[in-house]
């Protein structure tokens, strides 16, 4: 179903680009002296229809990333009705997007992974709603590298204590961390920062080992600097569909 609705064309062009950014994230790994498979890519989808998914999915992604609740939610239905008929996987999902309290629970029902827990209230709201949904959800503590309030993130020197908060919760699994690096800002140093950060949350939850960070313009000094899962959207999909 989903696939069928997809554009003439549409499967050789998305392989196409998986492989380039496949290609760079192999280089990087080698730069770095690090293992490609502790490098996770994380495939953002926000804006793209859910026959772009289940191509990917038929290409071998096993993880997607979404940021807006009402289209991420219907199409995880949409993908999860279509992908028994047509025979895929459906990815895991990742929330990559500022989470909204009063959605978290509609977030909680079909997430597995929320990279931008940032503040109190949304871990306590993320909480009871996988406790409603009857699960758990992996979570990363968002880490701001700029104080710029209008891209999200919990100040780096709050980072341990919502790290703390996020770790005792009953249905939240204390992942790592998240961040976007700065607007115009050097990435390197910016994952430097971000690698400081995570380094003292692992000291105190060995268990949090996950550094989501690099998109399609800076994955190379996001793996540099150890990142984990890598958040690439328009190096694969292309230039963003007009905003609905």
């Amino acid at each position: 179903m989903a696939e069928a609705a997809a554009p003439s064309g549409r499967r050789e062009q998305l392989a196409a680009a998986l492989a380039a950014v496949e290609g760079r994230i192999e280089r990087a790994c080698t730069a770095a002296g690090r293992r490609r498979e502790d490098v996770h890519l994380v495939v953002v989808t926000k804006f793209f229809p859910a026959s772009d998914v289940a191509l990917l999915a038929g290409l071998g992604v096993t993880d997607v990333g979404e940021s807006r609740d009402q289209e991420a939610a219907a199409k995880v239905a949409e993908l999860r009705c279509a992908g028994g008929a047509d025979g895929f996987a459906v990815p895991r999902v990742h929330f990559v997007g500022q989470v909204q309290s009063r959605k978290a629970g509609s977030v909680a029902r079909y997430a597995d992974v929320v990279h931008s827990v940032d503040r109190e209230k949304v871990a306590r709201a993320l909480d009871r709603g996988a406790q409603a949904a009857g699960r758990t959800l992996d979570a990363l503590v968002q880490v701001s590298l700029d104080a710029d309030p209008d891209r999200g993130g919990a100040p780096a020197k709050e980072a341990d204590e919502l790290a703390d908060l996020v770790a005792g919760m009953g249905h939240l699994r204390l992942r790592g961390v998240m961040a976007v690096a700065p607007l115009g800002a050097d990435p390197d140093r910016a994952f430097a920062d971000l690698a400081t950060v995570a380094a003292g949350i692992r000291r105190r939850h060995p268990g949090a080992t996950w550094v989501s960070a690099g998109m399609s313009g800076d994955l190379e000094a996001a793996i540099a600097h150890g990142a984990t899962h890598l958040r690439v959207g328009s190096a694969i999909l292309g230039s963003r569909p007009a905003h609905r």
